[in-house]
């Protein structure tokens, strides 16, 4: 289990998570909406440790990780796969190498940098890639790809680092609806497949309900909503997206994916 016992981080006099206490079970997938600068990316930075937490604890399995450095604060950081909005690959190395990559963590780095890896784990890497319909692709440069596929790509760059949680930061807002649901039913079902924690950022309310059966909403730091779909009626969304129906920052169409 995940647990955020008051997590607050702050950049400057800006307070971008705000006193969140939050309990997440193992195998859940859960999806965090809100406005622009709601708190949700830094949430989850936050979690995987790239941005320090200012007070407040973060612990798995009951074991705190707020203190960990050195090399158990990478191996909090293998456990908590980050997937990111711009994929983060290497654009001129084939796709194989990219998804290797993930397995850096136990890997020396003098081979890695001549792509020599052994013969078991490139066959497993083959085998990320043919779960989420990319094998046909591994020896394409990633810079060949849509964006759809890279992002296909850097999911199976986290699974190699065999990780117990997805933290996955507005994987699909540049992508199209087609794109977008290919990646979130890559994320669907290594959640019910592995049985893998998938915490999502989502900008598209549609996409939320349709793929996650728990959401939490915020705004300006807070969780002002954690429950399921059906319980997003007009006054939650009404308090996790204040302002005007024509905010650019406003859901544009409430089942645009579902």
């Amino acid at each position: 289990m995940l647990e955020l016992r008051a997590l607050t981080k702050s950049f400057g006099n800006t307070v971008a998570v705000d006193n969140v206490s939050l309990s997440i079970s193992k195998g859940e997938m859960v999806g965090i909406i809100g406005r622009s600068g709601a708190g949700k990316s830094t949430l989850l930075r936050t979690i995987n440790r790239l941005a320090e937490p200012d007070t407040g604890d973060i612990l798995w399995d009951g074991k705190s990780v707020s203190g960990l450095s050195g090399s158990a604060l990478r191996n909090w950081r293998r456990q908590a796969a980050m997937i990111f909005q711009q994929f983060q690959l290497a654009p001129r190395l084939d796709v194989l190498t990219n998804v290797l990559i993930g397995s850096l963590h136990d890997r020396p780095v003098v081979p890695t940098l001549f792509k020599q890896f052994p013969a078991e784990m490139r066959a497993r890497a083959f085998e990320e890639l043919q779960a989420l319909d990319m094998a046909q692709c591994a020896l394409q440069r990633a810079q060949t790809l849509s964006g759809g596929q890279q992002q296909r790509v850097a999911i199976a760059r986290a699974m190699m680092q065999n990780p117990d949680i997805i933290l996955a930061d507005e994987p699909i807002s540049s992508l199209d609806v087609s794109n977008a649901n290919t990646v979130m039913q890559a994320l669907q079902r290594i959640n019910r497949e592995r049985g893998m924690t998938v915490m999502v950022n989502l900008h598209t309310l549609g996409v939320a309900r349709r793929y996650c059966p728990r959401i939490i909403g915020m705004i300006s730091g807070k969780v002002v909503f954690d429950g399921p779909p059906m319980a997003l009626n007009d006054a939650a969304l009404n308090e996790i997206y204040r302002g005007p129906m024509d905010d650019p920052d406003m859901p544009e169409h409430y089942e645009a994916a579902a």
